[in-house]
């Protein structure tokens, strides 16, 4: 079981060799998996501890606050993915802007070779850290000559022909590439929120939705509707998924709502994930009520073809 700590000091020390990684990590895909894996299997291999270091918040909310992206995985999100990888420790550094100053040597000195006692490190082809981000495998090649530690730089993972990166699956969520976005990460995109009161237009048009509440750093993908799964305290079910504006309600606020099919009973106050399949179609405009009624009853009924195809659902 994966050990989570808040600093460096809070790790156990037992005179074992220790297989260290660094990064932010948002999103956990496909190419911090397979770091991560390594991490993982050498420190097996060499009866040793692996140790993941990550960071909360993340660095640009400290560095450059308006260029802060949204998160693909909050902390509380990643810390499953991290434990089901296989390691034995993660350790979220709260960013500071004393953090922000510390160069790449420093870092390794005080948190990695001092703080966790890392014999050998592993990071990504395109990793950077320190101030500046100057921390890239050149200069940690140097740095590990000098210091006597191991360095292990991982090649990219590739998606449809390009390198899996967190930038990449920002960019197909913000598109609404749903599809592409799970493809990269190694599985459905997901969002975990609060559901709320609504206004209650849903079930006047026969299909009562939940609306959920994210943390304000999360990111929500581009407007449409969706095929998902709502994970809900009572089990796992099919949903129509709505984000965005709502056109034929003048003045209502953008929401983010789910239909869950084959669900009876209320949600509010509940936290729900919502895991993403595929996008179903924009959001459109309807001349009146029932006109738009009609459209959810095909949206649904998509909805449940598409998982009828793959999970048996009737």
């Amino acid at each position: 079981m994966t050990r989570f700590a808040g600093a460096v000091q809070e790790l156990p020390r037992d005179g074992r060799p220790v297989v260290a990684t660094v990064g932010t990590f948002d999103g956990v895909h496909l190419g911090h998996q397979q770091v991560i894996r390594q991490v993982a299997r050498q420190a097996a291999d060499l009866g040793g501890r692996s140790v993941l270091v990550t960071f909360d918040p993340h660095p640009l909310q400290v560095v450059r606050p308006s260029q802060a992206p949204k998160l693909l995985t909050t902390p509380d999100e990643k810390k499953p993915l991290l434990a089901a990888l296989g390691l034995d420790h993660a350790v979220f550094l709260p960013f500071t802007p004393e953090l922000q100053s510390c160069s790449p040597r420093r870092f390794v000195q005080e948190f990695l070779l001092d703080g966790v006692e890392m014999s050998r490190l592993v990071v990504g082809h395109d990793h950077g850290f320190g101030r500046g981000r100057a921390g890239n495998a050149e200069l940690l090649g140097r740095i590990a000559g000098e210091e006597g530690f191991e360095l292990d730089v991982v090649e990219p993972v590739r998606s449809e022909g390009t390198p899996v990166s967190s930038s990449a699956i920002r960019r197909a969520l913000a598109e609404g590439r749903s599809s592409d976005a799970n493809r990269a990460l190694g599985r459905p995109y997901s969002m975990t929120g609060k559901v709320v009161r609504g206004d209650g237009r849903g079930s006047e048009l026969g299909y009562p939705t939940a609306n959920l509440r994210f943390p304000d750093d999360k990111l929500v993908p581009a407007a449409g509707i969706y095929a998902c799964w709502a994970v809900t305290p009572a089990g796992r079910f099919p949903g129509a998924l709505h984000v965005g504006p709502r056109p034929a309600f003048p003045g209502a606020e953008d929401t983010v709502e789910v239909h869950v099919l084959d669900f009876a009973g209320d949600l509010y106050g509940q936290q729900v994930t919502l895991e993403l399949d595929s996008y179903v179609r924009p959001v459109a405009a309807f001349s009146d009520p029932r006109s738009l009624a009609e459209q959810i009853g095909r949206d649904v009924k998509q909805v449940r073809d598409c998982f009828s195809k793959t999970s048996g659902l009737t």
